[in-house]
């Protein structure tokens, strides 16, 4: 049976799954939710049996249900096929007495891969089904992953184009270098002298202007998100939640029943609110350990009940997670608030007008299952040393933040129920970062030697995304102002 998606900040606006990926976000800046969350009915030992392609098909066809089998097995064969270099896809490996998830084997060597190798395929058929015929222009913000993830997966996709914005100086010399040599002919990549929240307040205020919309629409265009507001993105990241658990079982770890941790470093909230729509779709899970790093707005807001953005925005070697405004939250706010549309846009329009909002005591206690902790750079860096002195196994920067956060949960509880990290990205994204804490004498060495360094160090072969790039030419090279966001698109498109 079907169900309807409704925004967070009206009850009366609902769509279908395949129109709430096209659409993106909601026409009044709510996000999508599902109004229901279905029950896994295919027993975990099923599951257990199954490859990655298998259990995406079991949860994404519960979750996106106007999608025929014949759609969306297309859509998930086409994902997740040999662009990925492990035929896991995602593999869980053991270190440091616990579980890593490698998210990191697609083509740009980060998690956003996970999904974002199947939304081209899920809105160009959402589009066929809507029987749309405007050309879809996908806008989207980075804070590093997201933007190289999409435009790889967007590029030359006919019927579509795509325009991503990053802060200039906010991301790690090999991200900005993965976007700017981008050679799709549809893409667009602009800096903006800003940070990551300028660049996603620009993109959510050009969603929601209804005059731009219209004036779009008589060029034949449609806006969309490739960013996390997107169930789109949501729904595929819930896939690997159920894959690790079923590693652990086929591993003898765990069995079918057994609850598990889960750790996810995270900025914007996307990748851990997944988890938590996995474990309502019936993923047997005892804890969800939110890992922030020094722009700790999350921590504080698990800690007191209170979100507030009015702080110093810091950045810091884990730049993916330089986020003081973690959209999806707003989900999770919208379901403690009992699915009270009213009541989570109050505390939106409080957080726009004032940077902050508090959320009541009763709350709070939804909350019982999320525990949240922040690691700073120094931990960070001290992290990435001690587990690779351990055992030779090198984290990047975001997984590190995770592991270090993981270890404080470990000493305050005492609890010892088998963990799996989300290791988000793969060390080769954030060379210097991760050499220098391993010794800090390899800072004098230029970027690309350091990545040979990486190579001698962790026996892990260069990935063909770091190849790809050592001598590509700079493509893109547009910087513009926060409030020039808008100008620059409409140039993009010949508007």
């Amino acid at each position: 049976m079907g169900f309807l998606y409704r925004s967070t900040r009206d009850k009366n606006e609902t769509v279908t799954a395949s129109q709430a990926i096209l659409q993106g976000l909601a026409h009044d800046g709510g996000l999508f939710v599902p109004d229901e969350i279905p029950v896994m009915d295919l027993p975990l030992e099923k599951l257990a049996e199954m490859d990655y392609r298998g259990i995406a098909y079991e949860v994404m066809s519960r979750m996106l249900t106007d999608f025929t089998e014949e759609e969306l097995k297309y859509c998930i064969n086409s994902a997740y096929d040999s662009k990925f270099d492990d035929p896991k896809i995602a593999p869980l490996v053991k270190h440091h007495d616990t579980h890593f998830l490698e998210l990191f084997h697609g083509k740009t060597i980060a998690f956003k891969d996970m999904a974002l190798s199947i939304l081209p395929y899920l809105m160009t058929t959402s589009a066929k089904k809507n029987h749309m015929d405007r050309e879809i222009v996908i806008l989207t913000a980075t804070s590093g992953d997201t933007g190289k993830a999409a435009l790889a997966g967007f590029a030359d996709v006919p019927g579509t184009r795509i325009a991503v914005f990053y802060p200039k100086s906010g991301v790690s010399p090999i991200q900005e270098k993965q976007m700017v040599t981008e050679r799709g002919k549809n893409t667009f990549v602009a800096g903006i002298t800003g940070n990551f929240d300028d660049a996603q307040t620009g993109v959510k205020k050009m969603f929601s202007d209804e005059a731009l919309a219209k004036e779009l629409a008589d060029k034949g265009f449609q806006f969309s998100s490739a960013n996390s507001i997107n169930i789109g993105r949501l729904v595929p990241q819930m896939v690997y939640y159920y894959y690790a658990y079923a590693q652990l079982v086929q591993s003898g770890e765990i069995k079918v029943g057994d609850k598990i941790n889960i750790v996810v470093p995270t900025g914007n909230f996307g990748n851990i609110l997944a988890a938590y729509y996995a474990s309502l779709m019936g993923l047997p899970v005892n804890r969800f350990i939110c890992a922030s790093n020094d722009n700790k707005v999350l921590y504080d807001f698990f800690t007191t009940g209170v979100y507030d953005r009015n702080r110093e925005f810091i950045l810091t070697s884990s730049p993916s997670m330089d986020i003081l405004i973690s959209s999806n939250l707003e989900r999770l706010i919208y379901r403690i608030a009992g699915n009270d549309a009213d009541k989570n846009a109050a505390l939106m329009k409080e957080l726009s007008e004032t940077g902050k909002y508090t959320i009541t005591d009763e709350m709070k206690e939804a909350l019982s299952q999320f525990y949240g902790n922040y690691a700073g750079m120094d931990a960070v860096a001290a992290t990435i040393k001690s587990v690779y002195e351990e055992d030779g196994y090198i984290l990047d920067t975001h997984t590190a933040v995770a592991a270090a956060v993981y270890d404080m949960y470990k000493k305050e509880t005492g609890d010892a129920t088998p963990t799996v990290i989300a290791s988000t990205a793969s060390p080769y994204k954030f060379t210097r970062s991760v050499m220098t804490a391993i010794d800090p004498a390899y800072d004098s060495e230029e970027d690309f030697a350091l990545v040979d360094r990486l190579e001698q160090l962790s026996g892990v072969k260069v990935p063909q995304a770091i190849e790809d790039i050592r001598s590509a030419e700079v493509l893109h090279k547009t910087v513009c102002e926060k409030e020039e966001m808008e100008g620059v698109v409409k140039k993009f498109l010949g508007m």
